[in-house]
């Protein structure tokens, strides 16, 4: 399956773009990190299987497959396209590694337990390319030196704007943030 160009037929131009971006980048710092680059381009390049589908659409299929969604992801469409996507990438698609398919149903919210290749994929959606604000170039260079940091502080940006917009926050994203302060504070102190 060429999945860059079922992408292509799913997506605008925009987001097709974006999803590129994040495939190139999740290749690169899985390249750095010793990680499954192949795997790490197929997560990046279908991660907003989901985003093609408007609001009602993503409920109609949730439920359809039965998740188990908490109310917050049911209510805002920006996290409701993640687990969507991956569960219809499994079925679908026949895509079977769990992997892969958690770091695609956490790329919006994080999660704490993440394994390299999930904080890899959460990561590339955040840098790739095509992202523009301030301090992400800092944010970059961290990413191949220091991976959590880079992480905390993307996070630390997203929980920001959410909170700026008025949204409702996604307890797991709290959740994350903490474990990335308590993994970075151990190798502070190890």
């Amino acid at each position: 399956m060429n999945y860059s160009y079922l992408m292509k037929e799913m997506l605008d131009d925009e987001l097709y773009r974006h999803s590129r971006y994040t495939a190139e980048a999740a290749v690169s710092l899985a390249e750095h990190y010793g990680v499954d680059s192949e795997k790490a381009y197929l997560a990046g390049i279908v991660h907003d299987y989901g985003k093609c589908y408007a609001k009602q659409e993503l409920i109609n299929k949730a439920e359809e497959l039965g998740l188990s969604l908490d109310r917050i992801t049911w209510k805002q469409e920006k996290l409701l396209h993640a687990p969507v996507g991956a569960a219809l990438l499994k079925k679908e698609h026949k895509i079977s590694d769990p992997e892969l398919l958690n770091a695609i149903a956490y790329h919006t919210t994080g999660r704490k337990g993440m394994s390299l290749f999930e904080k890899i994929i959460y990561l590339a959606d955040k840098i790739e390319k095509s992202r523009q604000f301030e301090g992400l170039e800092k944010i970059r260079k961290i990413a191949y030196t220091n991976l959590d940091q880079a992480l905390l502080a993307v996070v630390d940006l997203a929980i920001a704007s959410v909170m700026a917009r008025g949204l409702l926050l996604h307890p797991r994203s709290v959740v994350f943030r903490n474990s990335l302060l308590e993994v970075l504070g151990e190798k502070e102190y190890n």
